[in-house]
C-alpha cells in the first residue's frame, strides 16, 4: 500500500526515506522506428515521423539511465519491426523467469521470437513464450508484492492465469476501458514497492474500487498528465523518469519525496509509447 502520512511522519522525514536502487533493464535502439501502420489511437501513418529524432530522444533516455547507475542491456533491433523500441512489451521478468510476449496484432508478432532468442542467448534459464495474448510489461506490472495485470485491449483475460502459474505470484486483474490507454503501463506506474500512481478514468468501476482499496494513498493523475503519457514512467524508488510535459505529476511526486526527472520523447509518442514502454526491467531476484 501507499505510505500514509500521520502526525509522526512528516514530508521532510518521508523525503529522507526514498532510496534509489540500481536496476537492470533491457532497451532497444529505434534503428527502424517509423509509424507505418495504426494499431492504437496515437498512431497516424500520414503524420511525418523522424527516425533520426526518435533515435536522438531514445539515446538521451538511455544515457540518463546509465548516469543514474542502472545497468542497461540492448536487444538488437530488427528490420520490419518498427515498434521493437518498446522493449517493455517484449516480456515480463520476475525471479529470473522470463515470460515472453505473445502480441495481439500481426504487425508486432515477429518481436516475440527476437526477444525469446535474446534471453536464451544471454543465458536466462527459464524462458517461455506466452500461450495467450500477453504484451509483457505493457500490461503485466510487478509491485514488489503482487502482479497487476491489465486486460481490455491487448492482453487477454485468459493470460492472467498463465502469469499466476508461471511466476507463482498473486495476480490482480484490472480492466482498461479508454482506448487511449491501451496498455496498463500507460495508465498506471509502480513508483516504489507497493506504491503506485494511476489515472482512475482509464479503468472500469470495479477496477477503480480495487485500486482504491489496495492503494488508498496513491498519486492520482489528471487527464492532462495522463494524455501526455505521464504515467508511462520508470522509477528506481527515488528517481522517477517521466515525460517532461507531465508537470502536475512531477509536482505530486516531489511532494512525496521522489525526484522527478522529465525527458522529451515526443517522437516516440507518435507510436503510442514513452519512458516505460522503452524500458523492460530484468529481475533476477525479487523479494
Amino acid at each position: 500500500m501507499g505510505i500514509t502520512l500521520t502526525s509522526t511522519v512528516s514530508i521532510k522525514e518521508l523525503n529522507s526515506t526514498r532510496i534509489a536502487r540500481p536496476r537492470h533493464v533491457l532497451m532497444c535502439e529505434p534503428t527502424y522506428f517509423d509509424v507505418c501502420y495504426s494499431i492504437n489511437p496515437w498512431m497516424d501513418p500520414s503524420r511525418p515521423t523522424s527516425t533520426r529524432a526518435g533515435i536522438s530522444q531514445w539515446k538521451k533516455l538511455h544515457d540518463l539511465f546509465v548516469e543514474l547507475g542502472h545497468r542497461v542491456d540492448l536487444v538488437p533491433a530488427r528490420p520490419g519491426l518498427p515498434d521493437m523500441v518498446f522493449a517493455a512489451n517484449g516480456a515480463t521478468v520476475i525471479d529470473g523467469k522470463v515470460l515472453v510476449a505473445r502480441f495481439r496484432h500481426a504487425q508486432r508478432q515477429g518481436e516475440s521470437a527476437a526477444f525469446a532468442e535474446w534471453f536464451r542467448q544471454q543465458g536466462w534459464g527459464e524462458v517461455r513464450t506466452a500461450g495467450h495474448d500477453n504484451e509483457g510489461e505493457g500490461d503485466i506490472l510487478f509491485t514488489g508484492n503482487e502482479i497487476l495485470a491489465g486486460k481490455g485491449f491487448r492482453t487477454a483475460a485468459s493470460a492472467h492465469g498463465e502469469v499466476r502459474s508461471f511466476f507463482d505470484r498473486e495476480v490482480v486483474g484490472l480492466t482498461l476501458v479508454d482506448p487511449r490507454f491501451y496498455h496498463l503501463d500507460t495508465a498506471l506506474a509502480v513508483i516504489d514497492t507497493g506504491e503506485v500512481m494511476y489515472y482512475p478514468d482509464a479503468f472500469d468501476g470495479p477496477s477503480r474500487e480495487l485500486l482504491a482499496e489496495r492503494f488508498p494513498d496513491s498519486i492520482l493523475a489528471t487527464e492532462r498528465d495522463a494524455e501526455v503519457f505521464g504515467l508511462n514512467a520508470f522509477s528506481d524508488g527515488r528517481h522517477v523518469v517521466l515525460p517532461e510535459a507531465a508537470t502536475g505529476l512531477a509536482g505530486q511526486l516531489a511532494e512525496r519525496g521522489f525526484e522527478p526527472i522529465g525527458v522529451g520523447l515526443g517522437e516516440l509518442l507518435k507510436a503510442g509509447g514513452s519512458v516505460k514502454c522503452c524500458t523492460l526491467e530484468l529481475r533476477r531476484f525479487s523479494s
